[in-house]
């Protein structure tokens, strides 16, 4: 199992302190075994003072020296909840309120950091996180298929139809065929059925005006006259229609669905006939059947074109989203005053409850493991300290030593 750099450390800094007390021991033992050794007592001594001052400072904030239950120490253990609190406290009043993340986002360009992203392409070798994007997206699209997500589309689909009003969008359709020329074509259609249904039921219409003509005029064959007749001249009616532009029938049924649209806006009973229309449709239960399908289709089409990725293009769109942005300095503007806005109403919005996060969070910890979290994090450096204090201490020692012997 590899030894962490915290543990390092403090193996080290335990094994410089083990070698003062050695070299002390030594001094003792041998006083007179070099001229050296009182410099080295001096520095020995001090130095195992030094050290052993802050091994205590240290282990202090984490537990009780030896196990003994010495007041002020074990002090963050001790002291997990309020360490919360304040850390909590630190968030809110640095990091979380509206105006401080208002006026720290002030130079940010949000906007432009968005565009760079999107549009530069990955460096070599790296992943290109942008078109891993695309596959994610499609599982999550392909994932919406449980049956109470299907109702909820439709609930929606239903609620707003039921709140828009048709007839201004029927109106709207109407005048738009009828300005662009596209009402002929619907004409032209129609009159193409007429022809067609005339030939098709010819005999019916013969049969029809035979049975209503008396016996004395079908013995002269005037009911065949009269059916041919007929037909023919509603033929040549609708064949003038079909290749009169301007034909009066046609202007004619203009100026109808132009009065038809003008109705639609102005008069509340042609209005009610179209709303009683879009009523029956959302009653009817096919209209379920109808959303569940367009639902089910896109969410299918969508999820595959996400996950193939020969034929994924969202990679390309954010691409170009990004070129956009970039190049319009009016859209970065916009969305830099935009993103600030959403950033600063989050912190209003939930910096409360981030800071209760973080506060609860930290007061559920047990004291082992925020002893334990926030050791890893700074040990390594405490234990230089308890380096620093060995060695620093045995110069002060030797600094001490020294003035004593010049004062003799």
């Amino acid at each position: 199992m590899p030894v962490s750099p915290f543990h390092r450390m403090r193996a080290v800094a335990t094994l410089l302190l083990a070698a003062m007390v050695v070299l002390f021991a030594i001094t003792l033992r041998w006083p007179l075994l070099h001229p050296a050794m009182p410099w080295l007592r001096a520095f020995a001594e001090a130095a195992m003072v030094g050290g052993l001052a802050d091994w205590f400072a240290v282990t202090a904030l984490f537990r009780h020296p030896l196990g003994l239950p010495i007041p002020h120490t074990a002090i963050i253990p001790e002291q997990k909840d309020r360490l919360g609190e304040t850390l909590a406290s630190f968030l809110k009043d640095n990091f979380l309120k509206p105006q401080v993340v208002a006026r720290r986002l002030d130079d940010a360009d949000m906007a432009g950091a968005l565009a760079r992203w999107l549009a530069e392409p990955p460096a070599a070798g790296s992943p290109n996180r942008r078109k891993g994007l695309a596959p994610l997206i499609g599982q999550l699209v392909e994932g919406l298929d449980d049956p109470a997500f299907a109702r909820l589309v439709e609930d929606m689909a239903r609620s707003r139809l039921a709140e828009m009003r048709l007839a201004p969008v029927v109106a709207d359709a109407v005048d738009t065929l009828v300005t662009r020329g596209r009402h002929e074509l619907l004409i032209d259609a129609a009159v193409d059925w007429g022809l067609a249904t005339i030939v098709d039921e010819a005999p019916t219409i013969r049969g029809m005006v035979t049975e209503r003509t008396n016996w004395l005029l079908r013995l002269a064959g005037a009911d065949e006259s009269m059916s041919s007749t007929m037909i023919t001249s509603v033929q040549r009616l609708l064949v003038e229609i079909r290749h009169d532009p301007d034909h009066p029938v046609r202007l004619r049924l203009a100026e109808a669905l132009a009065q038809w649209t003008f109705d639609l806006r102005h008069f509340p009973e042609a209005q009610a006939r179209v709303e009683g229309f879009k009523d029956d449709l959302l009653a009817n239960p096919a209209m379920a059947g109808w959303v569940k399908g367009l639902w089910d289709g896109a969410r299918t089409a969508l999820a595959t074109s996400l996950k193939d990725d020969s034929g994924n293009r969202l990679g390309g769109a954010l691409a170009a989203l990004g070129t956009r942005i970039a190049d319009d300095a009016a859209l970065q503007r916009s969305l830099n005053t935009a993103l600030r806005r959403a950033v600063a109403g989050l912190a209003r919005e939930h910096g409360d409850s981030i800071v209760k996060l973080v506060s609860e969070t930290v007061r559920g910890w047990d004291a082992a493991t925020v002893t334990d979290k926030v050791e890893q994090a700074v040990g390594r450096d405490l234990q230089f300290i308890r380096i620093n204090g060995t060695l620093i201490g045995g110069l002060i020692g030797l600094a001490i030593h020294a003035a004593v012997e010049l004062a003799r």
